[in-house]
């Protein structure tokens, strides 16, 4: 079956995606252009406002596109954009939808296409071996979990995703397998909230178990850990990363939100103490890890004393990643109701003025590995500079972070590479192998 797919918002809608597509019993062949595909899939993003209207224009635009067609392809839309205002009410507004996937019904998501399509039922298939990658022979997500049992006052993603609901341990090890057999190199444990995984199977603080099994999987050269919850990041759970060693990567993605206590308790983060004792923990345990993280500027009640207080932090603690992000107010939301709504425009300069700041210190971060030999993971050819290719080294996570441009014999997609770094900007590094 020829698909034309696009997958918005984060990795685990990537992974949603293509779980469905390697599910429906068929072969599947993805096409460039959405006319010559037999059916469209667009999997929404719903998490906040602007990436409700991108969702929300890529239906339009495949709507107007497909209705120039001789042969208008199927078209199918999920995700959480469809898991927050419901099919019902997405219908009336585009009935040129042949079918919507709600966030609810996701484990049946294979079967209600196939029947839609007039295919027959889709065969159960082990984990990960109903899976068609997307992301090419360098890596892959591997989600581990669904919804989130935390009650942040700004997030959208429990009333869409639901409470946390763990993948056993066995399912994530022969998935990790699976996607091994594929020659993927590194694997990347997403979640909602990674340290959460398992507190509804009755086992607290189990992710250093489930690390200790797939850390000595065959064919695993990096594994990597994002969205870890700052009380989850236990002494356990760093003893483990650091007693394992390669292939686990000392690389925490820790989101803050914010690092001022009366900020934090506005937003109902589930910590109200300094974020310095969490990040002081991983750096006497781990000395030489790489952090990233993100903050919200502009939240309600925010003052500038606030935010220069976030600012100093951000100077001090020199974080190798940091992501901002200017509050959006989401209907449904505890945050939308609170007073002292910050204006846009002041929410903007703050974002912009983090983003300087953190800016200056990856730049000075990144150069201190100039000069250096460094292992470099290929990850796809450049599309315009023949013999440049894009990777990364083991600091920079994919799609999130920073990449490295690299060049040389034996550079390849898929290929861990030494090589020499030359050059590095505010976010990037250029090595020759």
């Amino acid at each position: 079956m020829k698909i034309w797919s696009l997958s918005l918002g984060c990795p685990k809608n990537r992974v949603d995606t293509e779980r469905l597509l390697g599910s429906l019993g068929v072969p599947v062949q993805h096409v460039q252009h959405m006319g010559r595909a037999q059916m469209v899939f667009i999997n929404t993003c719903g998490f906040i406002a602007p990436a409700v209207q991108e969702s929300v224009h890529a239906v339009v635009d495949a709507v107007h596109r497909l209705g120039r067609c001789k042969r208008k392809p199927f078209l199918a839309v999920g995700g959480c954009m469809v898991g927050r205002y419901g099919q019902e009410e997405l219908a009336r507004e585009l009935p040129e939808v042949d079918l919507w996937l709600p966030t609810a019904a996701l484990p049946h998501w294979p079967a209600m296409l196939a029947s839609a399509l007039g295919l027959p039922e889709p065969p159960s298939c082990p984990p990960g071996k109903g899976r068609l990658l997307s992301t090419g022979p360098s890596y892959a997500w591997l989600k581990i979990g669904e919804g989130c049992e935390h009650h942040c006052a700004f997030c959208t993603i429990p009333s869409i995703r639901g409470r946390l609901r763990s993948l056993p341990a066995d399912a994530i090890v022969a998935e990790a397998n699976c996607l091994l057999r594929q020659n993927v190199r590194e694997l990347i444990l997403i979640a909602q909230d990674l340290t959460s995984w398992g507190s509804d199977l009755d086992q607290k603080h189990a992710l250093p178990k489930l690390l200790d099994r797939l850390a000595s999987l065959d064919g695993l050269i990096w594994l990597r850990l994002l969205y870890l919850y700052p009380t989850g990041v236990t002494a356990e759970l760093l003893h483990c990363m650091a007693s394992l060693g390669p292939p686990i990567l000392p690389y925490l993605d820790i989101p803050l939100q914010h690092a001022h206590p009366e900020m934090l308790k506005r937003m109902g983060r589930p910590f109200l103490g300094d974020p310095r004792r969490v990040l002081d923990r991983v750096r006497t345990a781990l000395p030489q890890a790489v952090l990233r993280t993100t903050f919200i500027v502009g939240y309600p009640g925010e003052t500038q004393e606030h935010f220069e207080h976030l600012c100093r932090f951000v100077e001090e603690t020199r974080f190798q990643h940091v992501g901002v992000f200017a509050y959006q107010a989401e209907d449904g939301t505890v945050a939308a109701t609170l007073p002292d709504q910050v204006p846009e425009n002041v929410k903007n300069e703050r974002r912009n003025t983090l983003m300087e700041i953190q800016a200056d210190i990856s730049e000075q971060l990144l150069a201190k590995h100039v000069g250096s030999h460094m292992e470099v993971l290929v990850d796809a050819p450049h599309p315009d500079w023949p013999g440049l290719h894009s990777g990364r080294v083991w600091l920079q996570a994919p799609e999130v972070d920073g990449i490295t441009y690299v060049s040389g014999p034996g550079v390849t997609p898929g290929a861990l590479v030494t090589c020499d770094i030359v050059e590095n900007t505010a976010y990037d590094l250029t090595a020759l192998a």
